[in-house]
C-alpha cells in the first residue's frame, strides 16, 4: 500500500494536475475577495456566475449554443497555448505567439476576402504567415543570438500594424472592421460538418474545435514518441550538450520557432474563418489570444494534452466575465482572474517541490520510527 502511495505522490503527471489545481484555487479565491471587496453583497454570487458561464441559462438549447460559442473560443486559444508550450520544450518562451497570431489573422482574412479562395487554402496562407514570423525569431535567435522574447515583442507590433494595412482594402465602408466572410466569400467558412446541430444550430462551431485536439495529440506523440521531439527536449535542457550529442540545436530551435508560428497562425484561422469575429483595422493592442495561450500553458503542466483542459477552463471563466453585471464589476474582471492564474502558474514549480518535500519528510520520519 505504502509503495502504491509513494508512486502516485512522486508520479510527475500527478503532481502537474495538482499543482494546477491548486493555481486554479488560489487564483479564484484571490478573485473571490476582489470581488468581495468591490460589492460585499454580490460577490458570492458574482464568482458562481463566472463558474456557471453558459449553464446561467435556464434553457438547455441556450445553454448548448453558448457552450459552443466558449468552444469556438478554445480553438485558437489552445493552438496559441500549443505554440508556446511547443517552443518551451526547446528552452523558447514563444511571447511571439501573439505577432504569429496576428499574421494568422491577417493572411487568412486577406486570402478569404481579397483573393475569394477556399477555407483549406486560407488555413494554409495563416499556417505560412505565422511560420515566417518563427522563422525570423528564429534565425535572430540561433545566429545573432537575439532574445526570443525581444524580437518576439517587437514583432508582435509590427505584424499589427501591418495586418491593418493589409487588411484596410476589405474593411466594411462605414466601420473599421473587415467585411464579414459569409457574405462575401462563404467558400472560406470552415465546415460545421454537423458540429452546429449539437449546439443549437450556433452556425459557428465548426470543425476547428477537433481539429484543435487532434493537432494537441498529435504534437504529444512527436514530443514523446518521436527522435525529433526527443532533439527538441534534449535541446531545450541543454543546447551544448545537445550540439556535443550531434545533434544540429541551431536547426532545432529554428524548427520549433517554425511549428509554433504555424500553430499560432492556424489557430487566428480557426477563429476569424469561422465568422465569428471581424478584424478591426484601427485596433491598436495586439489581440489578448497569444497572451492568454500563456496562461493556459503553463496551466496544463506544459504538456499538450493538459493544455487542451487548461485552454477551455480559461476561455470558460473569460466567457463567464460577460454576464456579470456591468454595472457593479467591471468587464475585466474575468480577465484579473485569469492574470492571476497566470501569476500563479509560476509557482507550479514550487508547488511541486513543497509536495516532494513534504513526503520526503514524511518518508524520512516513517523510517526513523522503525
Amino acid at each position: 500500500m505504502e509503495k502504491n502511495k509513494k508512486s502516485i505522490l512522486e508520479n510527475e503527471v500527478f503532481l502537474s494536475i495538482i499543482s494546477s489545481l491548486l493555481c486554479i484555487f488560489f487564483g479564484l479565491l484571490i478573485g473571490y475577495i476582489v470581488l468581495l471587496i468591490i460589492n460585499p453583497q454580490g460577490g458570492t454570487e458574482a464568482i458562481i456566475t463566472i463558474l456557471k458561464n453558459f449553464f446561467n441559462y435556464p434553457s438547455k438549447p441556450a445553454a448548448m449554443k453558448y457552450l459552443g460559442s466558449t468552444l469556438v473560443k478554445t480553438a485558437p486559444l489552445l493552438m496559441c497555448a500549443l505554440s508556446i508550450q511547443f517552443c518551451y520544450q526547446s528552452g523558447l518562451f514563444n511571447i511571439g505567439a501573439a505577432g504569429q497570431y496576428v499574421a494568422g489573422a491577417g493572411a487568412s482574412l486577406y486570402a478569404a476576402l481579397s483573393l475569394g479562395l477556399p477555407w483549406y487554402i486560407c488555413i494554409l496562407f495563416a499556417m505560412v504567415a505565422g511560420a515566417f514570423f518563427g522563422l525570423l525569431v528564429g534565425l535572430l535567435k540561433a545566429y545573432c543570438n537575439v532574445n526570443e522574447v525581444i524580437s518576439g515583442i517587437m514583432l508582435n507590433w509590427i505584424g499589427l500594424y501591418i495586418v491593418n494595412m493589409l487588411l484596410a482594402g476589405v474593411k466594411e465602408v462605414a466601420s473599421p472592421y473587415t467585411v464579414g466572410v459569409q457574405a462575401t466569400n462563404p467558400s472560406a467558412l470552415l465546415p460545421t460538418a454537423g458540429l452546429d446541430a449539437l449546439f443549437s444550430n450556433n452556425k459557428y462551431v465548426t470543425i476547428a474545435i477537433p481539429l484543435s485536439v487532434i493537432i494537441a495529440i498529435v504534437l504529444w506523440i512527436v514530443l514523446k514518441k518521436t527522435v525529433f521531439g526527443y532533439e527538441i527536449t534534449a535541446t531545450g535542457l541543454n543546447k551544448d550538450a545537445a550540439r556535443y550529442c550531434g545533434m544540429k540545436e541551431k536547426r532545432n530551435l529554428i524548427l520549433t520557432l517554425i511549428i509554433g508560428g504555424a500553430l499560432a497562425g492556424v489557430g487566428a484561422a480557426f477563429l476569424y474563418l469561422s465568422g465569428y469575429e471581424q478584424w478591426s483595422t484601427t485596433q491598436s493592442s495586439v489581440p489578448g489570444m497569444g497572451f492568454n495561450g500563456i496562461a493556459a500553458t503553463f496551466l496544463g503542466g506544459l504538456n499538450p494534452i493538459g493544455t487542451i483542459f487548461s485552454s477551455y477552463f480559461i476561455q470558460h471563466i473569460t466567457s463567464g466575465g460577460s454576464y456579470l453585471d456591468k454595472g457593479v464589476y467591471p468587464s475585466q474582471i474575468s480577465d484579473l482572474i485569469s492574470a492571476i492564474i497566470i501569476y500563479l502558474c509560476g509557482f507550479v514549480l514550487f508547488f511541486k517541490t513543497f509536495i516532494r518535500s513534504r513526503k520526503a519528510r514524511r518518508r524520512q520520519k516513517g523510517g526513523n520510527g522503525e
